[in-house]
């Protein structure tokens, strides 16, 4: 292993082979484990995951008037230009970066890939040059999704209260840094799933080995974490006696309870919310599972169903970091509203989330306000799209926005703050309640340095604290919940899984864009569905889409969504993040249901035909329990 005495360091300032280590620990996690009634032990393997976005990586860049201007696809603009600078040895002002429309990112377009190339020739050369990466060379060249090796231990009383929690999770973080500090300080504070848990230890450690970089992958480690937290949670409501959603349910975090940092929310723990949704599905999807189950004995059929539940919480934001976003808007002499966004959209949705927000608080129709989007010489910093932070964190400076420069126009208008706000052409008309108006001609007014007349721009820093040595602080201002519940038949005789349904409770705060939350929704599971199924990228070996399997069309099972709504103040209008909490549940969903129609675990992943149909083999000659 990296880690034995006698392995090469890979890095001389890193003993061990050790990149960074996280912890957080709460009460006295060994005692309670000591006195559970019940505990479970369990290790679960996760591999190299590819991102396998429909584009690869591809650009141009331009040298216009001695500066380098960048064009392609990234998740984060201003860190493109920052990152340019140092390679380049040039001023940031000397770079320009201009995304283009994002063909996928998933984490992995955090890193800069080919924008130094395409910079540095077209820098020497003084002209045009362009590269795109064919698919074996993206394979090769792009971060992956973190190796995991996670050994966990979890006790309860006889009422099935949890008492006493242990983790421990090793992360291949692969030959170079990248994204390994913010998996390995992410996990400890979730691994203990959306749940009450006084007494609490857990540890992880990424380490360097002789493989591709591990780097930023929707989730940053805690899809990973979350396959054995709930996984462990099955096999204890089973050795309660208790059934697995009720389980879930009790020992589920509410409102007035800590979390394992410390952490108190008031009103806005939404998991409770997701389970009281789901209920009725569940008893449902046991009732017909029997149903099946029972016809299929009857035939002697191989054939049997199984229901799981998972559940997700994620914190929105980068972990006790500062994490602000900028948005500026503003109104020109001939009446146009322009919203200077730079948060990238990569199909998650924020041109238009964000959009709303802005055109809601200003009072005037979202289809009427122009976005300036991205560029890096014409939008303020918005931070990067990652961590399911742009609908909360730079939604927030939106909705700021549109507020400040609404109420610049009802002052200059001396018109009462709940007055309506027209735009006809170059003129401004204000109305109140009370009889007031006003009406404003823009082409009078001065134009400032940006182009505008009246404009605005708000920052927006999620409050969030430092963790001491013990873990113990507000990593988050705010955390998104949810819930899934899988439905499945496996064929006993051969392994394979078919994919029934997938239900949905995931709690977004305030529905901004119900079809897009959908969306998120049911990319996240089928990216959970490679991730339990069939993902498993080799190094050195694996290069193309074909021999790489990610699911198709036909792999994905019928939705059923059930949006819920908890608000949280310090969102935009009370909304949350949803991008990386989708694809949490679903893994460890999969695995449970596998369980529940087999009863086999399988905890080395992917689940694929051969691991479950020698798990059910080794089952029936060891005299167990196997469909």
């Amino acid at each position: 292993s990296a880690t034995d005495e006698n392995s090469p360091n890979l890095h001389t300032n890193r003993e061990g082979n050790i990149l960074v280590r996280g912890c957080v620990e709460c009460g006295d996690a060994d005692a309670a484990l000591a006195s559970a009634k019940h505990q479970v032990e369990v290790r679960t393997k996760t591999p190299f995951i590819e991102h396998a976005y429909i584009e690869p990586e591809a650009g141009y860049a331009l040298y216009e008037d001695k500066r380098i201007v960048i064009y392609g696809s990234t998740q984060a603009a201003q860190m493109d230009r920052e990152s340019l600078a140092d390679i380049m040895g040039i001023e940031p002002e000397a770079i320009r970066v201009i995304p283009s429309a994002c063909g996928g990112g998933f984490g992995s377009k955090l890193d800069i890939s080919f924008q130094p190339y395409v910079a540095l020739a077209a820098w020497i050369l003084q002209r045009p040059a362009r590269i795109c990466y064919d698919r074996a060379e993206s394979m090769r060249a792009s971060t992956k999704l973190h190796p995991s090796d996670i050994q966990l231990r979890i006790g309860c009383d006889e009422a099935g209260l949890i008492s006493g929690f242990v983790f421990a999770g090793t992360f291949n973080t692969g030959a170079y840094a990248s994204w390994g500090p913010t998996v390995a300080n992410r996990v400890p504070i979730h691994a203990c799933g959306p749940y009450k848990t006084t007494d609490y230890r857990a540890n992880s450690v990424a380490v360097h080995t002789n493989a591709p970089p591990a780097g930023a992958f929707r989730g940053f480690g805690v899809p990973q974490a979350a396959i054995a937290q709930e996984c462990a949670y099955d096999l204890l409501a089973e050795k309660v006696g208790m059934d697995r959603f009720a389980f879930r349910q009790r020992n589920a975090l509410r409102n007035g309870v800590p979390t394992v940092t410390g952490q108190i929310f008031e009103r806005s723990v939404g998991i409770d919310a997701c389970f009281s949704a789901l209920e009725g599905f569940w008893g449902e999807a046991l009732a017909n599972a029997a149903k099946f189950n029972k016809l299929m004995i009857e035939s002697c059929n191989p054939w049997r169903k199984g229901v799981g539940i998972a559940s997700c919480w994620y914190g929105c934001g980068n972990t006790s970091l500062p994490n602000p976003s900028t948005m500026r808007i503003g109104v020109t002499s001939n009446g146009e509203v322009k919203l200077h966004q730079g948060a990238m959209d990569i199909g998650q949705g924020s041109n238009t989330v964000i959009t709303q927000m802005a055109a809601d608080a200003l009072g005037w129709p979202v289809h009427k306000i122009e976005i300036i989007g991205g560029d890096t010489d014409f939008t303020p910093d918005c931070g990067k799209t990652s961590a399911s932070r742009q609908t909360f964190v730079s939604g927030k400076a939106a909705m700021l926005s549109g507020l400040a420069l609404r109420n610049t126009l009802l002052r200059h208008g001396n018109v009462d703050i709940n007055g309506k706000i027209y735009f006809e052409g170059s003129v401004i008309r204000m109305s109140d309640a009370a009889g007031g108006e006003a009406i404003i001609d823009l082409k009078d007014l001065p134009v400032n340095e940006y182009g505008y007349v009246f404009m605005a721009e708000e920052t927006y820093d999620p409050p969030t604290s430092a963790l001491d040595e013990k873990g113990q602080g507000i990593p988050y201002a705010v955390f998104g919940y949810g819930a899934q519940i899988v439905e499945l038949s496996v064929d006993c005789l051969l392994g394979q899984v078919k994919l029934e349904k997938v239900t949905t409770a995931h709690d977004v705060g305030r529905a901004i864009n119900p079809l897009l939350i959908e969306g998120q929704i049911e990319g996240g599971v089928a990216q959970g569905i490679g991730l339990a199924l069939m993902e498993d990228y080799k190094p050195g070996l694996t290069e193309n889409l074909h021999d790489y399997l990610i699911p198709t069309i036909g792999d994905i099972p019928e939705f059923e969504h059930l949006i819920v709504e908890v608000p949280d103040e310090e969102g935009p209008y009370g909304a949350k993040g949803l991008g990386e909490h989708v694809l949490i549940p679903t893994a460890p969903a999969i695995l449970n249901a596998i369980r529940h129609a087999t009863g086999v675990s399988i905890q080395d992943l992917p689940a694929t035909p051969d691991k479950i149909r020698a798990a059910i083999a080794a089952a029936k000659e060891s005299g167990g329990r196997a469909s």
